[in-house]
């Protein structure tokens, strides 16, 4: 599916603000994929399209993931609001066409996982740094990806756990096990 199909499939599935963001990753996507010499297109696609389940009810994510046997643990049974990122990977897969890798960015944007290839990483970076973000660390966390993209993944995935920490929530595996994996990563080189 063309980039302008999806930007109209995504439009409808949200509101202005969450459109808006998506719109602002889109770019995002684009400019870190340009930095990477990642495909631009792709990046773009992946970026519009990363949230397009956000804003359905829990309900609706629910009964999503049992009628299309989407596999989801316990940490995901009791917060829902990480559903978005499975079920927006077999939303882009299914309605638009993109390929597994494609759609496993999607699946990784909110925890991380250890295999992230590039496309991943850009989406997971260019979810926190896009225009429409005011963290008032974005200014260091831009100095980390014009330097590394690993640390630059590395430091969102501290600040996401530190996070979960001081709300006493749990902490999704996932982002445990990418935060390993990539801090070994880091230390090898």
């Amino acid at each position: 599916m063309e980039l302008e199909q999806i930007q109209e499939y995504v439009k409808k599935q949200l509101s202005e603000k969450r459109y808006y963001h998506s719109m602002c990753v889109m770019e995002r996507s684009a400019e870190l994929a340009e930095k990477y010499g990642a495909d631009i297109k792709i990046a773009e696609k992946i970026g519009i399209a990363h949230d397009v389940a956000k804003e359905m009810t829990e309900e609706e994510k629910l009964q999503y993931v049992k009628e299309n046997n989407i596999e989801i643990d316990n940490t995901e049974k009791l917060n829902t609001g990480l559903l978005h990122a499975k079920i927006g990977k077999s939303i882009a897969i299914k309605q638009f066409g993109f390929t597994e890798n494609m759609g496993q960015a999607i699946a990784d944007h909110t925890t991380g996982n250890k295999d992230m290839d590039i496309y991943s990483k850009i989406l997971f970076i260019a979810d926190r740094t896009s225009k429409d973000r005011d963290f008032e660390d974005l200014e260091y966390l831009n100095q980390l990806v014009n330097k590394n993209i690993d640390e630059a993944v590395l430091y969102i995935l501290d600040k996401k756990i530190e996070l979960q920490i001081k709300k006493r929530a749990s902490i999704h595996v996932n982002g445990i096990i990418a935060r390993n994996y990539i801090l070994d990563l880091i230390n090898i080189k």
